[in-house]
């Protein structure tokens, strides 16, 4: 039976490009889920954006010399063009600078304010001495109060996760100049926690199946439960709509608070281009709908009890009760599929300390296929994993090149030289059906494993029928039966079909090679959909142009089973899917990569 699904992915700053650190935890996994499920026959709401508000934005705005909105544009543009050039398949793919944010935003606050979850503080806010702007929480870092940790930041530590104030910190520095900073009386908007610890608690405690790091840390996210600020001095961001907020010129909803909201609010912009505005009612408020969150382990907070708790507080289900809003009873998440980092010599990777390499320079080299297979079957999915140019040219070389490449060539080769065409299996042998029964068997448990995001199990069990198809060809030697035919098409015939079955089985990992291997069988049409960078007017601002990623995956060929080959389909000679790497990459890298420590 089909299902509604939702895919929500992180949101990444808009404030520079995107680095092979930041798509390993929330961009290729998504993917990979994704296409499955479509595969699968479920329909399919893949939703996210840049993040363009908050301090991350206004620093490097005054870096270069541009508006925060300028600073917006221009990296919502690139990265746009990164996740493009990568395949991941949104539905769509916006930002938190539209219109439509905003509005679903403030009534999402509206509806928490009614129902009694947010209460005006007296706090104490952070101010940079030598430049007189607030310095938001996240931008302060000192040593954690509660576990000594030396780098945690004024609104959490990662380390024991636990809720902080800057003020707390001991020795806080300004993250963007090193000053110490002055600590002075402001008034804000915090949402209640504390309110949620029931309703919270009793919804946490029925997710025991969520992957071991993500059930770990939400432990002990009941044990503080404190009121946190939903509102921050800033003149960049989404507007207070109450009276008395509204035209402060330097009160704005907190990054965070919006930046969760975005799910919601790109699913609500997504209905309304698709020519039905209630569309997304089907995956939000359908109690069968699933919905699935992408992301690295630093924003497990934000998923697992901020997001949780807007949810709550808007749908009247918090410990306070309240009133259903103004959307109805929206959906809270079914599974959060965290990732851990991936990490270059045992250090994240950095922007500031040269340790990165940027999507956009990996794909001009390498294209996407080999960085999407990396991510997966090598990939930060349970622990920190480093990156090592070795690691890497090792995959492509031996597992995508000479077990996969390989397998598809020498198939096709011989087919297309032997008979032009795919051939009939006329003299059939047990080894013939064994090595086909492995092929179908595979869908099973490779789906299985997608099912739950366990995509390096579900890589390797499709890999293990590629290498099963090498033995096969290597055993039956159809290049020595020229003097039987008829076996010699038998065997032909069943590894093409374990290719075109391996094809599917490896298409939510190389989509773009898998549209070849396709091309390459005969096929024609799109088997595995693209994204499309496009150009749209805002809804709600006239004259804003904003590019947003979107596609139409209905029109994709591929299905999540296997499938007969036609006998007598033309095949034409086929091209190399990979190029082996030089070995000596891995010691190395290319020249443009930073050199591991």
């Amino acid at each position: 039976m089909s299902i509604p699904v939702l895919t929500a992915v992180a949101w990444p700053y808009a404030n520079g490009p995107r680095h092979i650190g930041h798509v390993s935890g929330f961009g290729v996994p998504s993917d990979v889920f994704s296409r499955y499920q479509r595969m699968a026959g479920n329909r399919v709401l893949m939703v996210s954006g840049t993040d363009e508000h908050g301090t991350p934005i206004t620093v490097q705005a005054d870096k270069e010399g541009l508006t925060s909105q300028q600073t917006a544009d221009k990296y919502t543009r690139q990265i746009g063009q990164d996740l493009q050039g990568l395949g991941l398949t949104y539905d769509l793919f916006t930002r938190t600078s539209t219109g439509n944010h905003a509005e679903v935003t403030q009534q999402i606050f509206l509806a928490l304010h009614r129902n009694g979850y947010v209460v005006p503080k007296t706090t104490t806010g952070a101010i940079s001495p030598s430049t007189g702007r607030t310095l938001p929480d996240r931008y302060i870092e000192g040593t954690c109060p509660i576990c000594g940790y030396d780098g945690a930041r004024g609104d959490q530590c990662d380390n024991c996760g636990n809720q902080l104030d800057a003020a707390e910190l001991i020795n806080p520095k300004s993250r963007i100049n090193g000053e110490t900073p002055k600590f002075v009386e402001t008034e804000h908007l915090f949402l209640d926690l504390p309110a949620f610890t029931e309703s919270l608690g009793k919804w946490l405690s029925t997710k025991t199946d969520w992957r071991p790091n993500v059930v770990n840390f939400t432990k002990n996210l009941l044990d503080d439960m404190r009121p946190r600020p939903i509102t921050r001095d800033l003149d960049w961001g989404v507007k207070i709509p109450l009276d008395g907020w509204r035209d402060q010129p330097l009160k704005r909803f907190y990054v965070w608070f919006d930046a969760v909201i975005g799910y919601f609010s790109a699913s609500v912009e997504w209905a309304r281009r698709s020519g039905n505005p209630d569309a997304w009612q089907e995956f939000w408020t359908n109690p069968d709908a699933r919905g699935y969150y992408f992301m690295g382990k630093d924003n497990i907070t934000f998923h697992a009890q901020i997001w949780p708790a807007l949810l709550l507080g808007h749908n009247g289900a918090g410990d306070k009760g309240g009133q259903v809003g103004p959307y109805g009873k929206l959906n809270l998440p079914d599974e959060i599929v965290s990732s851990e980092f991936l990490t270059m010599s045992g250090s994240k990777f950095s922007t500031s300390r040269g340790t990165v390499i940027y999507v956009n320079d990996f794909l001009r080299e390498f294209g996407p296929d080999t960085l999407r297979y990396f991510i997966a079957v090598a990939g930060p999915e349970t622990q920190d994993t480093d990156f090592t140019w070795d690691e890497f040219v090792r995959r492509t070389n031996f597992e995508l090149a000479n077990e996969w490449g390989n397998l598809v060539n020498r198939s096709i080769s011989m087919a297309h030289k032997n008979n032009g065409a795919i051939p009939a299996p006329v003299k059939p042998a047990p080894a013939d059906e064994e090595l086909k029964a492995l092929s179908r068997k595979a869908f099973e448990t490779v789906g299985g494993h997608l099912q739950r995001s366990r995509f390096k199990l579900a890589a390797t069990e499709a890999m293990r029928v590629v290498s099963a198809a090498n033995r096969y060809l290597s055993d039956q030697e159809p290049w020595k039966l020229k003097d039987d035919p008829e076996r010699r098409d038998a065997v032909l015939h069943t590894a093409l079909q374990v290719v075109s079955d391996a094809n599917t089985l490896l298409t939510p990992f190389l989509p773009h090679s898998a549209q070849k291997v396709h091309e390459a069988l005969g096929g024609t049409g799109v088997w595995a959909a693209q994204p499309e960078l496009q150009d749209v007017e805002d809804l709600d601002i006239p004259g804003r142009i904003n590019p947003i990623l979107t596609g139409d995956y209905a029109a994709e060929q591929a299905r999540w089973e296997s499938i007969p080959i036609e006998v007598g389909r033309p095949l034409a000679k086929p091209t190399p899917l990979f190029a082996k790497l030089d070995p000596k990459l891995g010691e190395t890298g290319p020249e443009w990569a930073p050199i591991a420590q």
